[in-house]
């Protein structure tokens, strides 16, 4: 049976929607039933329909979520996160990629299985970081 993957992103400038199609793409040339929402259109009511998921978010502000969308669709799919297979990934302005640390120390404390390593990439996603998020989404499979 296909695997069915959410992938959820939100983005301001286009850097993590560019990602999140490019996991989505890994994901199907891996086989997978994908699809592709942004973070107003997701929350926890769905995350039992899906095998495994991918969250896109950039850094905002001081190394942080995006708060007033992502963060609490997020915090309402935390609940669920246990034994899910999961994927992150998202763009950065600056910094060192602090806020992807924290968000993967916190998923790993809800009990999510992390199915690869993050994909982070500062600005617009470049070749290796496009072909990183291909790798991600098949890794969902």
């Amino acid at each position: 049976m296909m695997s069915k993957i959410a992938v959820v992103y939100w983005s301001g400038t286009g850097n993590t929607e560019a990602m999140a199609n490019a996991v989505a793409d890994g994901a199907k040339n891996a086989g997978g039933d994908v699809t592709v929402f942004t973070a107003s259109e997701f929350g926890a009511s769905q995350m039992d329909s899906f095998d495994a998921l991918a969250f896109g978010c950039p850094s905002m502000g001081s190394e942080q979520l995006e708060e007033s969308e992502f963060e609490p669709m997020f915090l309402d799919c935390e609940r669920k996160l246990s034994g899910k297979k999961i994927a992150l990934f998202g763009s950065y302005g600056w910094g060192d990629g602090e806020w992807m640390r924290t968000w993967e120390d916190c998923c790993r404390k809800d009990g999510a299985i992390l199915a690869a390593e993050s994909v982070i990439c500062q600005e617009s996603p470049d070749e290796e970081a496009e072909a990183a998020c291909r790798a991600l989404g098949a890794a969902l499979i």
